[in-house]
Parts: C-alpha cells; sequence; structure tokens
C-alpha cells in the first residue's frame, strides 16, 4: 500500500467539535463521523446515557477521543457548563453541530402551550444558546492556521420543514423555519470573524423519531411517494455533509442549506406538471 495514503492528513485532524444532541440517531452518526475525520469530540446528551458512553468508547475503542457531557441546550447555564466541559477536556472548540431537537406533535387546535414552548426553547432558542457561546470562544481565540483556514464552524441542522408546511407539526416547522433564518443572519453577522455557519437540512432518514414512517414495507412504499432518488436516508448521509461543511474543504460556503433529502423538497407531486 502507498505510504503517503496511510499518512494522509484527515479532514479534522486534532479539531475539536461539539455535537448537541449527539448520543442517538442523526447525531450519534456525526459524531462517528467527525471522530473518523479526525476531530475530539463532545458527545452531549439530556437522556440515555449509556447510550452516549457507549459511542465515547466506540469512539476510544478505534483510537479516538469523545467525552459525554449532559446538557440540557434549552438551559443557558447549561450549555455554559458544556462548553467549559469541552474547554477542560480539549483545551477548546472548533466545530459545533447544533443537532439537539425533538418534537411533540398535536392538531394547532389541540396543541398546549406547553408543546409549543417546549419544541421553540429545544430547537430554536437551543440553538442561539449553543452558537453563541461558540462564537464568543471562536472570536476570542481567532484563527490558528494549524487546524483550520476558519476561526470556527456552526453547523444549524434544520430539517425540509423549514421549507414545506406540515400540518399537525406546527410548533417543529415553525422552529426549524426559524433555524434557517437563524443560521443566515448568524452567517451574515460572524463572517467578519472568520466564522463559518451553514445549515443541514435532512429529510427523510432513517431514525426512532420517524419509525412509524418507514417500520413496514408498506409505510415505506408510501413514503419513498415524497422522495424521488428512491430511497430513504441514512443517518452516514447527514453524517457526511456535516464532515464537509465543518472541513476546510468547504471554506468559501457560509450561510448556506444543504438539503440532504433525496429530492423531497423537489415536491415530486409535481413532477409530471401538477
Amino acid at each position: 500500500m502507498n505510504s503517503t495514503a496511510n499518512t494522509k492528513k484527515r479532514l479534522l485532524e486534532g479539531q475539536r467539535a461539539i455535537v448537541t444532541g449527539g448520543n442517538t440517531g442523526i447525531g450519534a452518526a456525526i459524531v462517528e463521523g467527525l471522530a473518523e475525520a479526525g476531530a475530539r469530540v463532545v458527545v452531549d446528551y439530556v437522556t440515555e446515557p449509556d447510550k452516549a458512553e457507549a459511542l465515547v468508547q466506540r469512539i476510544r475503542d478505534n483510537g479516538g477521543e469523545a467525552v459525554a457531557v449532559e446538557a440540557d441546550v434549552s438551559r443557558e447555564e447549561q450549555v455554559r457548563a458544556m462548553f467549559g466541559a469541552a474547554l477542560e477536556a480539549f483545551g477548546g472548540v472548533d466545530i459545533l453541530v447544533n443537532n439537539a431537537g425533538l418534537q411533540r406533535d398535536a392538531p394547532l387546535t389541540e396543541m398546549s402551550l406547553d408543546d409549543w414552548e417546549t419544541v421553540i426553547r429545544v430547537n430554536l432558542t437551543g440553538q442561539f444558546l449553543c452558537a453563541r457561546e461558540a462564537a464568543r470562544e471562536f472570536i476570542r481565540r481567532g484563527v490558528n492556521p494549524e487546524l483550520s483556514v476558519s476561526a470556527g464552524k456552526i453547523i444549524c441542522m434544520s430539517s425540509v420543514h423549514d421549507v414545506i408546511p406540515w400540518a399537525g407539526h406546527v410548533n417543529y416547522a415553525a422552529s426549524k423555519g426559524g433555524v434557517a433564518m437563524l443560521m443566515k443572519t448568524l452567517a451574515q453577522e460572524l463572517a467578519v470573524h472568520k466564522i463559518r455557519v451553514n445549515g443541514i437540512s435532512p429529510g427523510a432518514i432513517k431514525t426512532c423519531i420517524n419509525y412509524d414512517a418507514w417500520m413496514t414495507p408498506e409505510r415505506e412504499a408510501r413514503l419513498l411517494e415524497l422522495i424521488p432518488y428512491g430511497r430513504v436516508g441514512h443517518t452516514r448521509d447527514i453524517a457526511k455533509a456535516a464532515v464537509w461543511l465543518a472541513s476546510d474543504e468547504s471554506d468559501y460556503v457560509t450561510g448556506a442549506t444543504l438539503y440532504v433529502d433525496g429530492g423531497m423538497t423537489l415536491y415530486p407531486g409535481f413532477e409530471d406538471g401538477g
């Protein structure tokens, strides 16, 4: 085997990342993708600490570095503590993946104020709190050219429902629409500091949160009617996008949303003219 290939620097070698909601689903896949690319990763979680610890152990077994930190992203003091833990563990932060999110679904007339506020608080306010803390650290430290040409990278996890309305999920759709504009505004404001901010909007991805939509061949077939590319996505599809956006390979990309959706946002109902 070519020795040059063996010693080629990985895309994120030596960088430090925080992935919120990193112990399950898309978050866990992103954690593993970042670690494989050479990053040291803080795995944030709120529930299921056993999954966070198991993920950390897998990364360590594969020669990487990771730590698990419990923090509710909707709580300012816990976000600050999480960043403090990252600084203590790895000496800094270079990448934030704002992934934590949840759903509490109901028709509008049956949705409680608590369900509305909980989703907005975690999905939108949580991204604001984490991005603010990350930006403060990136600006304080500045660019370290040995690690990256950027001072820092923020990736905001959104959804195809930042552009596709979703009846029965008004809190979720509103939160994701907010994330899209939050991301663009942060990108505009922080570019002068060499901080890049981008978004990923997944379509239908096989995770436990939408298990009912693809749990049987019949249900998956109905779901595929919404996906021109002809398959339901996998968490690794999102992880690959996150690694690219976190790397210098995407250095001239900021304020962009990458739709990883198999074409769901192409409105396949109109493929024959509507």
